[in-house]
């Protein structure tokens, strides 16, 4: 037993310290950096009997302040600096007796106001706030909101945590064990699990490998959302999903920072970092043990890493490629992909902005790293739900097409 446990360890210890580092043009210093924890409250007004509450998975509340007796100002900072503006917030609102209220954002003054509100109710579903109901005076945003005794949700983006990520893939999976294999390739800084889909019918080996990936930068939950769509279309029960599975493998990783995304950050993990700039010295343990994870599986299992989409969300729906197509497995797939995308989905025209990776980002390991193909797969911040599903499951579709007619020989 001890020659197995010591046997073991020593291929832990082969496996990391042979990984292997990227080079990028412009390397970012992604060691971990300090950052602020939000004080977990309910904040009182009790003069005019409103109250606030951060005190759930997927908060940012700094701060809840009266500024007269209809409005109050909802204090927003970053986990830590320099950070991208994405300002992120979301909590809890509610009130003694049914009123009208005045909310206005405060940011440090180098961030300004990004997301549209979504509001939910005990009763209701998520949805965007009425812009009429949303004011700017002075780079100061206002929004005014009908709230009551019973709890009403203000979050920059729908909640997606964690919890909520692990049930959704478990419903996803269920009844699919046979070729849907859940595995974890380790824990987060917090201790919070890294889960991976690990999927292809019949034998592993040789199968070439696609790899999807998510959740990096915690709001941006409209790229999940398509993530959504892409794994469920790739697991739909039906003559392509079978040819497909049964000729390539597929690791999908629903949620790569679920730190950053349970403490409610705006961009980094609890290391400080923005793990999508953490892809060639891999300092972050999240990025360490997806890579160790990819290496390994490809390694042992004799299966090419041919292509990698990274699902994110930004101001407005855009694929970002590498311009370094000739040398990869797939020289022609984009092309082809992105045809076939506006043929299919009505009224579409592909967003593309090609541009090899200088940072190190996961789009630019693919490619300098695996001789593979990498897409930042972005969705826009306010892109309509039922848009997203469409293009998320005819992406999906038209990506098996187009490698089941790939020779990889």
């Amino acid at each position: 037993m001890k020659k197995i446990i010591l046997g073991s360890l020593l291929l832990v210890i082969i496996g990391c310290s042979s990984l292997k580092k990227v080079a990028f043009k412009s390397p970012v210093d992604t060691t971990t950096k300090k950052i602020h924890l939000q004080k977990k409250a309910i904040y009182s007004i009790d003069d005019i009997g409103v109250y606030a509450s951060n005190k759930f998975d997927g908060a940012r509340l700094n701060g809840f302040e009266k500024v007269n007796d209809s409005t109050v100002q909802a204090i927003i900072k970053p986990e830590n600096t320099p950070i991208n503006n994405s300002a992120y917030y979301s909590f809890k609102i509610w009130s003694k007796k049914q009123r009208t209220l005045y909310i206005q954002f405060q940011y440090p003054k180098e961030f300004n106001h990004r997301y549209t509100p979504k509001i939910k109710t005990i009763s209701s579903n998520w949805k965007a706030l009425d812009s009429t109901n949303i004011y700017k005076r002075d780079d100061i945003t206002f929004i005014k909101l009908a709230i009551n005794k019973d709890t009403t949700w203000v979050s920059a983006q729908e909640l997606v945590t964690s919890k909520d990520t692990e049930n959704w893939y478990k419903s996803l999976i269920k009844g699919k064990e046979s070729y849907v294999y859940l595995k974890n390739v380790g824990i987060s800084k917090l201790g919070r699990n890294l889960p991976v889909l690990d999927i292809y019918k019949g034998s592993k080996k040789q199968k070439p490998i696609i790899v999807l990936l998510t959740r990096q930068h915690p709001p941006e939950v409209t790229g999940f959302f398509a993530f959504q769509e892409f794994l469920k279309t790739i697991l739909k029960e039906n003559k392509l999903t079978t040819a497909f599975l049964n000729k390539y493998r597929v690791l999908a990783f629903p949620i790569l920072n679920p730190d950053g995304v349970d403490l409610g950050h705006w961009r980094h993990n609890a290391g400080g970092v923005d793990t999508n700039r953490d892809w060639s010295e891999y300092n972050q343990p999240e990025i360490k043990q997806v890579v160790q994870f990819i290496t390994k599986a490809s390694k042992k299992d004799r299966g090419k890493i041919i292509l990698g989409i990274d699902f994110h969300s930004t101001y407005h729906d855009v694929f970002y490629t590498n311009k370094t197509r000739k040398e990869t497995t797939l020289p022609t797939f984009i092309d082809e992909w992105f045809a076939t995308l506006e043929t299919n989905i009505p009224n579409y025209k592909v967003n593309e902005v090609a541009s090899n990776s200088t940072k190190p980002v996961s789009k630019g390991w693919f490619l300098y790293g695996q001789k593979a193909v990498g897409i930042t797969y972005e969705i826009g911040d306010a892109t309509p739900r039922d848009k997203i599903k469409l293009v998320g499951s005819i992406t999906a579709e038209e990506m098996m097409k187009i490698v089941l007619k790939t020779n990889l020989n």
